[in-house]
């Protein structure tokens, strides 16, 4: 089997074996956090009423890294240049060692300035290795010809580490409610891998496919009422996953456009992080403290039920990359995508007590 041959059935082959595996693994992973007691007491931050475990994490990187060997084997990696495979592997190993980080904190409670540092560490190693925001491509109305910016290095890590860090850590104070922060990250993840084919990235859109798939087989477990959570160490690993397949793939030669695609995929968990830190802030409060001022928080108290705010986040995330995949591939199925969730965000609006009384 050689997979190289065909990329889309190498993508969707991928994405079923990804989901397939995660969703087999994750009762095994329940089972022993439930024998070793690895479990999320609720507390009055929280919304569940029972010890939950949260280690579901190794189950969605033991789903993604299995899908993705047997892709390997069968061909679909065939003929990267060295410097692509270099780059994928040193994603791969990113991924991980933010995994490891977030892992630790679900067996161990670290504090927030040496998981911050930790962070920081593995951002800077993996810019050393080439998975860096490196230039960016103007286009002929900025200098009246187009121009490429080299980005000087200093600038470039401390971009590359930004981005890095603050998605990762945009994805893990998603993770509030059953679902939601494994349902952002499959769709966000279906729109890179979309955005990674249509610009001739094949090798990010296959991690984008295992991330998309490993998601899905998650959420047959953590979609309310969930059985089990992610925990820091899926979220770290989903967040920072996603953050380098934008640079190595849709970001990896900015230009005017391609720099808006990633921006737009993850612009709400980035936007709900900016908002909810800028609030801590204004009342002399660390970033870091605990409170319930997210946007998930918000709706709750607005009236919406659970499901209702996590289906009403979904929506509002499809519909930010049903406009990358317009900007990206200017073409009309896809603005018909976006008018089409958008009347799917406003029936849900509209239709918020009814759904909230079924659910």
């Amino acid at each position: 089997m050689n997979l190289a041959q065909s990329p889309n059935a190498a993508a969707l082959l991928t994405a079923l074996l990804a989901a397939v595996l995660t969703a087999v693994i994750v009762p095994l992973v329940r089972r022993a956090g439930l024998h070793w007691g690895v479990v999320d007491a609720p507390d009055a931050r929280k919304h569940h009423q029972r010890p939950i475990v949260r280690l579901g994490g190794v189950g969605i990187v033991a789903g993604f890294s299995l899908a993705l060997a047997l892709t390997w084997a069968w061909g679909g990696f065939a003929g990267l240049a060295p410097d692509k495979d270099q780059l994928i592997w040193t994603t791969l190993a990113g991924s991980l060692c933010f995994f490891v980080i977030g892992l630790a904190d679900d067996l161990f409670a670290l504090p927030p300035l040496p998981r911050l540092a930790g962070q920081v560490a593995v951002a800077m190693a993996v810019w050393t290795q080439g998975v860096r925001i490196g230039s960016i491509d103007l286009p002929s109305t900025f200098l009246g010809t187009g121009a490429v910016v080299t980005l000087p290095a200093w600038i470039s890590l401390v971009a590359t580490v930004f981005w890095l860090v603050g998605i990762t850590n945009a994805i893990n104070w998603l993770d509030g409610l059953d679902g939601l922060a494994a349902g952002v990250s499959g769709i966000a993840a279906v729109a890179l891998l979309s955005v990674s084919y249509s610009l001739h990235q094949s090798a990010p859109g296959l991690l984008g496919a295992a991330l998309a798939g490993a998601c899905l087989g998650f959420l047959r477990h953590n979609f309310n009422p969930a059985k089990i959570f992610m925990g820091d160490g899926g979220s770290y690993f989903l967040g920072f996953a996603l953050a380098s397949i934008s640079i190595v793939g849709p970001a990896k030669a900015l230009t005017s456009v391609s720099l808006l695609l990633p921006l737009l995929i993850l612009s709400l968990p980035l936007a709900d992080m900016s908002a909810v830190i800028m609030g801590r802030l204004r009342e002399g409060r660390s970033p870091f403290y605990p409170d319930r001022r997210h946007l998930h928080h918000r709706l709750l108290r607005s009236g919406l039920s659970q499901r209702h705010t996590v289906l009403l986040i979904y929506a509002f995330t499809q519909w930010l990359a049903s406009l990358a995949l317009v900007v990206a591939n200017a073409e009309l199925r896809f603005l018909w995508l976006g008018l089409a969730t958008a009347v799917l965000i406003g029936a849900l609006v509209l239709t918020r007590r009814s759904l909230a009384q079924d659910f």
